[in-house]
């Protein structure tokens, strides 16, 4: 077993400070709180992380909808508002929607949680173990079936809400609240993946893949590629990157902690 803790001694102690991931540098593809937080966490262990946002999030291209159906959601014509991700909760902060006391909210990923948590935004319920789609499918609330539902999304998400609330009868309205677009990574950052300088690179979505794989291709071998879900892992094979490891749940801390298993193993 390859052993990738660097043990140093704290000046006022006798301590020693596992550093875990000392040798890594890690690639975070992403900005804003998510890269943030990341950073902290390699940070803690050790790492050193190169932030390079490969996209960014713009309006949606209908927006004649998206705000016809938040004048429903303010007007609290909605018993659930369901959330599938950060930016979603962006879109309502910068709408300055709030929301009404007795529409309840959902939050789908511990990154949606987190972020409803960041602007003060209650949430009634999270999946108690497979915090994902499927997941959610398989852990309705309690009087979901027979509620109106309101589910604002990025216009390339993937389809398996929609195709399991009409399975199960639920009144939903889907409407695209954000877009992806692509961001150029800076040249100096393409070169350190090139030269393998970059050791890890941790992808948080399929869009981030497709993004990686256009600008970065072909990625050296040794560069581990770790995603943070069985989703992610399958765009990000189909976009043609090679996935090393794949986090167990959609969350910071379990993409890092996959990192550790990957070099650890």
């Amino acid at each position: 077993m390859t052993d990738f803790a660097i043990r140093e001694v704290s000046p006022t102690s006798s301590i020693p400070v596992i550093r875990r991931l000392g040798d890594q540098t890690v690639l975070i593809p992403r900005g804003g709180r998510f890269s943030e937080d990341i950073t902290n966490r390699l940070t803690v262990l050790g790492a050193q992380a190169v932030v390079a946002p490969v996209v960014n999030f713009a309006a949606a291209e209908d927006d004649n909808a998206l705000q016809q159906q938040l004048t429903r959601l303010r007007a609290g014509e909605f018993d659930w508002v369901v959330l599938t991700s950060a930016t979603t909760v962006d879109v309502l902060q910068h709408e300055k929607v709030e929301i009404p006391e007795h529409t309840r909210v959902a939050a789908i990923g511990e990154t949606t949680a987190q972020a409803l948590s960041f602007a003060n935004i209650r949430v009634d319920f999270v999946p108690a173990t497979d915090n994902s789609p499927r997941g959610f499918l398989h852990t309705l609330p309690d009087g979901f079936l027979e509620s109106s539902v309101f589910v604002p999304h990025s216009e390339t998400s993937e389809p398996i809400l929609a195709a399991g609330f009409t399975e199960r009868g639920v009144r939903a309205t889907f409407v695209s609240a954000y877009r992806t677009i692509g961001l150029a990574i800076d040249v100096d950052v393409i070169e350190r993946v090139r030269s393998g300088d970059i050791t890890a690179i941790l992808v948080s979505s399929g869009s981030v893949a497709r993004q990686l794989a256009l600008q970065l291709s072909p990625i050296p071998e040794t560069t581990a590629i770790i995603c943070i879900g069985p989703r992610t892992a399958y765009d990000a094979r189909e976009a043609g990157l090679v996935v090393s490891h794949t986090a167990a749940e959609r969350s910071n801390e379990a993409l890092v902690d996959a990192l550790l298993d990957f070099r650890n193993a």
